[in-house]
């Protein structure tokens, strides 16, 4: 890994954080929204960026695109940390063993620089499942890969909008298995931990609503017995404990209610009730969050979208919306500190 120059961790409080940005697949639309974003005046007074990609990959796109390069000149636009990986013939569009290798370095180089503190978190573009397994890797998505280079004995995703924000008991499993994960003390442990790390990261207790199982949380049993049995004791228990939740609430309704206003977060009880209504009310906005880590994670919430990689098309208000919310809880965090 070679540095074109040192990252510095950003410690003044009027200082803007600085954050590791990602390069994600270098065969997905990562590159391009990298280098979109850099162009952005907005994004260089929220945090002081640090690029953690494949120099050849940045200015084979840049030149392929017609966009400028961010780290040469006089006064680059940020900090290039390249891990240097990427072949000259891997192509845009296709997910590959070389593309994951890629892909890989950059999440390692980029969880060192937060555990030194050169940055203060990470923001990470789109990555390719396929392209990791190709590479010969057992662990596909960040969430996991992360909390295993930190040593992270929990992580979960909660995924924030400035109108909805949700996390999910169960994320990647067939249905069967999200079904049967609905316990007591599995949901119990989930909002005892969602509470804390949303206080530790945005510094206030939350609102938080769980939405049911079953249509209509069961409806007194008629439609299953999970949401009486399992749920609704945990959410008992947990009141007990100080947190602010109310629930099992029908899953048809309670999204929308916590849109308008009533409530900071839902969880959901499995991976397509929680992200349907997300991906629904607000997808340019939303942002993949991981709690439970020593710093701060933010990701866009889409993929690596090869069907227009290379095209110049990629849209990079996600990335800059993810780098955002990032910046927001690098300086809570710094102010409790």
């Amino acid at each position: 890994m070679t540095k074109r120059r040192r990252p510095r961790s950003s410690t003044g409080p009027d200082e803007p954080p600085a954050l590791a940005l990602t390069l994600g697949d270098p065969a997905g639309i990562g590159p391009e929204i990298l280098l979109k974003a850099l162009r952005s005046p907005e994004l260089r007074r929220l945090c002081i960026p640090v690029v953690v990609g494949d120099r050849g990959v940045l200015s084979r796109t840049a030149a392929r695109l017609g966009l400028p390069d961010p780290f040469s000149g006089r006064r680059p636009r940020a900090v290039l940390v390249d891990v240097g990986l990427a072949p000259a013939r891997l192509r845009p569009g296709r997910p590959s063993a070389a593309g994951g290798r890629v892909a890989m370095r950059c999440i390692q180089a980029a969880a060192r620089l937060a555990e030194s503190g050169a940055v203060a978190g990470v923001v990470t573009a789109p990555i390719s499942k396929r392209a990791l397994s190709l590479a010969g890797y057992r662990q596909w998505g960040h969430t996991e890969i992360l909390a295993r280079l930190t040593g992270a004995r929990r992580a979960v995703m909660l995924f924030w909008s400035p109108r909805l924000s949700v996390t999910l008991l169960s994320i990647h499993v067939p249905l069967r298995r999200a079904i049967a994960a609905v316990t007591k003390r599995a949901v119990l442990e989930h909002l005892l931990f969602v509470n804390r790390e949303w206080r530790r990261l945005f510094g206030a207790r939350p609102r938080i609503a769980v939405a049911g199982l079953n249509p209509h949380a069961g409806e007194g049993g008629l439609m299953g017995s999970e949401d009486a049995k399992q749920i609704a004791p945990a959410v008992a228990s947990a009141r007990r404990r100080g947190v602010r939740v109310r629930g099992p609430f029908p899953p048809d309704t309670i999204f929308r209610r916590a849109s308008q206003g009533e409530f900071d977060l839902v969880v959901a009880m499995h991976h397509d009730q929680g992200l349907i209504p997300m991906k629904l009310f607000d997808p340019a906005r939303a942002v993949n969050v991981t709690l439970g880590l020593p710093w701060v994670r933010t990701s866009v919430d889409h993929g690596t979208a090869y069907d227009i990689a290379g095209r110049g098309v990629a849209d990079p208000a996600n990335l800059i919306e993810a780098v955002r919310l990032a910046a927001r809880l690098a300086r809570v965090r710094r102010g409790s500190a």
